[in-house]
């Protein structure tokens, strides 16, 4: 059957365009992407092409489709997956296959997110990373790097006394800081740290923009975390003259248990290691792009104050059912990541220019046409689009966010 797509030929050479896909075997699975969230790793991966490791060699003669945060429908199933699924199920999907480097969205000539229709492999069902989905398309979409975040929790480590054993996650009760916290993947921590099962007291949440800030506490309130007994502080620590003591101070002088580092700034990263209360545990979260990044570490806190460090890429299979289950709860809101919308039309452009575009989180929606557009313009638009005059207001009802009205609203309008 014939399918449009967005397929890698070399390094920065993407196109979308339309080709055929092979008959399904009885082993695999034929789906409809509904929609697909563009991630920085894919931007990184048309920069290198071939170069990147996990995709093949001769992509000029055999291009893959990029795009790996995905979700949709199952349109039909090999008599292999017969007893597991259905056609008309819905799907999500997690991408970092175990044991594996090929991995969609990189790897695959017929399977990846930025495409009307796909075909999974059977290694990927096989090995559980093909999932049902209960929830709305865009939160399936968006919940692997949700699930990135959980995982960078899940590695936070404390000690047990009287034991060589470890506790694994942030301490229940304890001080938890998110270190330029007001980006996607930070507004993502922030949700789950107040749905965590490893309770903590207080999150405190740092930025140096102010309009950053602003639109994190519009979007995940303070009112929200008091609800569940959580102390939120959203600071903006450019106006701090010590920015040390002035965070600890915070704690009542405790420090924090736990610190996550999500910009790969050196001095960002050397703040969160003078913070760390007893047995505090550190994670650089955020990738750097400079192999040599470094900084410097107090070694007599490693030794006399059991500081813990450690760094986390990817997530496991469990991690993105946790994002799956509790999103279809309500007890996460993975949507804080998204700030604009588009169409498959806008699918180059905004991977090759995702650097320059301001936002987080673009979700793109594989079977219209629709130019990328930032939800924040929605109210504007509306004067004159009635489609868009019903975003907003459905987005207004959900403090800002997109929602899973929003989009049966969006599908809906161009199923006409």
């Amino acid at each position: 059957m014939q399918t449009k797509g967005l397929r890698m030929y070399a390094a920065d050479d993407v196109r979308l365009e339309e080709f055929e896909l092979p008959e399904m075997k009885e082993d695999e699975i034929l789906i409809k992407i509904i929609c697909d969230s563009v991630c920085m790793s894919t931007y990184k991966t048309v920069k290198q092409g071939e170069r990147h490791k996990r995709v093949p060699s001769g992509i000029s003669e055999n291009p893959v489709i990029i795009g790996h945060e995905f979700a949709g429908d199952i349109i039909k199933v090999g008599s292999k997956w017969k007893d597991q699924f259905q056609p008309g199920d819905r799907f999500a999907q997690q991408p970092q296959i175990p044991g594996q480097l090929k991995t969609p969205g990189y790897s695959y000539p017929y399977y990846g997110g930025d495409t009307q229709y796909a075909i999974v492999p059977n290694e990927i069902i096989e090995k559980g990373c093909f999932l049902h989905n209960e929830g709305s398309y865009f939160e399936a979409s968006i919940a692997e790097p949700v699930a990135c975040c959980v995982a960078g929790f899940h590695t936070m480590f404390h000690s047990i006394p009287e034991s060589y054993e470890h506790a694994y996650g942030n301490k229940p009760n304890g001080n938890l800081i998110i270190m330029g916290g007001c980006g996607p993947m930070g507004l993502a921590a922030i949700s789950y740290a107040l749905c965590t099962e490893n309770k903590p007291k207080r999150v405190v949440v740092t930025d140096i923009n102010d309009d950053r800030l602003t639109r994190a506490a519009q979007v995940i309130p303070v009112e929200e975390a008091h609800k569940k007994g959580i102390q939120l502080l959203y600071i903006n620590t450019a106006s701090m003259e010590n920015q040390v003591e002035e965070l600890i101070d915070l704690t009542d002088g405790h420090g924090y248990d736990d610190v996550f580092v999500f910009a790969p700034v050196q001095s960002m990263a050397e703040v969160g290691d003078q913070i760390l209360a007893d047995d505090g545990c550190l994670n650089i979260f955020a990738g750097p792009a400079d192999s040599q990044f470094s900084g410097e570490v107090n070694l007599y806190n490693v030794h006399y104050s059991k500081h813990h460090y450690v760094g986390c890429t990817g997530s496991l299979v469990s991690d993105l059912q946790e994002v799956v289950e509790k999103a279809s709860k309500g007890l996460m809101k993975p949507a804080v990541m998204i700030t604009h919308i588009g169409g498959i039309n806008a699918a180059r452009d905004t991977t090759i220019n995702l650097p320059s575009i301001p936002g987080g989180k673009k979700l793109l929606y594989m079977q219209i046409e629709l130019p990328l557009t930032a939800i924040q313009d929605f109210r504007e638009l509306g004067k004159t689009n009635s489609l868009f005059e019903k975003l907003a207001d459905s987005c207004d009802a959900h403090n800002g966010l997109w929602n899973a009205e929003a989009e049966e609203i969006l599908l809906k309008h161009f199923e006409k």
